[in-house]
């Protein structure tokens, strides 16, 4: 059984030193002029996962399964793919890289609620007033990181956006969390020069050394964990892998040359580098109670559209499709029942998920709820059997248990079972 503790450390005292961090590392990336342009490569074949995360609650419906012919199916028609099935005609790039992708539209998660179910499907854990449970991408960077010792920057990143709590498994898992374009959330970089850095290190130095020597018990080893990762993240050139913008324009033009389009490829180069886990936000809500159809077709699928193929494509021509998870989706779904204002409402008790890569199989429908997409009409899925999937596809062990503050033995992924049509 494996163990963890909480740190005692709070978040906001942990994000500062990350930020003081973060402002000392541009600064010096900034100096050291003799840096490679690009970071050396860890081996490929190192596990990693890429969640795409679309907060609001995608219409799933009218993405991955279609409902034509009945009164919920709305404006759009499904499309083929290079895959067994079927997906939205306002994802064509998506459909060629089908093969490689695969739609679960059997899950069936009860909550409904923005923040409850947000934190369902990262955690497989419901909410609980006596814990909070680690989001995934904190049980990766555990369960992971520490074992890539050529690994200087963190082993989680979140971009575009703040990531779930790593709950009882401690800050020193908590994500990274980057602006689209890499920038770290919070740092002030303003008239930052090598004085003003030496001046920074000095300082963060006394403070770190002052309060391991007061004794606060483990709250002095994370700090003085966090102070060397500081220290790490300042002198590595492997914080190159942020520059999105250093890529060839061919190679972001496959992915749009968007916004969205560029976090997706930092995060190539993140997994590259060894992060064995990058969560990427989606810019702008799916929340999409008014106007659904429109906003889909002129706004929300375009930059999907581009964004995932251009991932897949690459990951693909760079040998790392294979090992590289990739699972798109939201906190739930929306209602199969259109509303008067051309809308779709809140929606857990059937919907979908697009996953793909990891050696998992490809061009395959898992699940099927009725023509009306009201009910799922084959086994459901919950999102502790997501994780377990994903899991499996890292070879992260399925037996592993953490242990919470209070002695509670927790199981990974709260105990679900790997979906046996992905991982063949």
């Amino acid at each position: 059984m494996k163990t963890s503790n909480n740190n005692g450390m709070s978040r906001r005292h942990f994000m500062n030193h990350l930020a003081m961090g973060g402002a000392t590392t541009l600064g010096a990336t900034h100096f050291l002029s003799n840096l490679e342009a690009n970071a050396a490569q860890v081996s490929r074949d190192q596990k990693a996962c890429i969640l795409v995360w679309l907060g609001g609650g995608a219409p799933t419906i009218d993405m991955w399964d279609l409902k034509p012919g009945s009164k919920n199916g709305g404006e759009f028609k499904p499309i083929s793919t290079k895959g067994d099935l079927q997906i939205s005609e306002h994802l064509p790039k998506i459909a060629q890289e089908m093969d490689n992708l695969s739609v679960i539209r059997s899950l069936s998660t009860r909550e409904a609620d923005h923040m409850r179910g947000r934190y369902y499907m990262h955690t497989s854990y419901v909410p609980n007033p006596t814990v909070v449970h680690p989001t995934f991408g904190s049980v990766a960077s555990y369960e992971l990181g520490s074992k890539r010792k050529e690994l200087e920057i963190p082993a989680f990143v979140s971009i575009g956006g703040g990531g779930m709590s790593p709950g009882f498994l401690g800050m020193t898992h908590a994500p990274f969390v980057v602006d689209n374009r890499g920038q770290i959330q919070n740092a002030n970089m303003d008239g930052m020069n090598k004085q003003r850095l030496g001046q920074r290190l000095q300082m963060l130095g006394t403070i770190e050394d002052g309060f391991i020597k007061s004794g606060r018990g483990e709250a002095g080893q994370a700090h003085k964990d966090v102070y060397k990762k500081a220290i790490n993240l300042m002198t590595s050139d492997q914080m190159n892998a942020f520059k999105a913008a250093d890529e060839p324009a061919e190679v972001r033009e496959m992915y749009g040359d968007t916004p969205f389009g560029n976090t997706l490829l930092m995060s190539r180069r993140l997994v590259q580098q060894g992060v064995p886990f990058v969560e990427v936000q989606f810019p702008g809500s799916w929340d999409l109670h008014n106007n659904v159809f429109a906003t889909l077709k002129d706004q929300r699928l375009p930059l999907l559209d581009s964004g995932i193929s251009g991932l897949v494509k690459d990951l693909k021509q760079r040998g790392m499709l294979e090992h590289t998870t990739i699972v798109v989706m939201g906190e739930f779904g929306r209602t199969p029942r259109i509303n008067q204002n051309v809308g779709r409402d809140h929606w857990a008790t059937s919907w979908s998920a697009l996953i793909g890569g990891g050696g998992l199989q490809g061009g395959r429908a898992i699940g099927e709820t009725d023509a009306d997409g009201l009910r799922i009409v084959s086994e459901s899925y919950l999102p502790g059997d997501l994780w377990a999937t994903v899991s499996h596809s890292m070879r992260i062990p399925l037996n592993t248990v953490h242990t919470s503050k209070r002695g509670r033995p927790m199981k990974l992924a709260n105990g679900g079972q790997p979906i046996q049509d992905l991982i063949g």
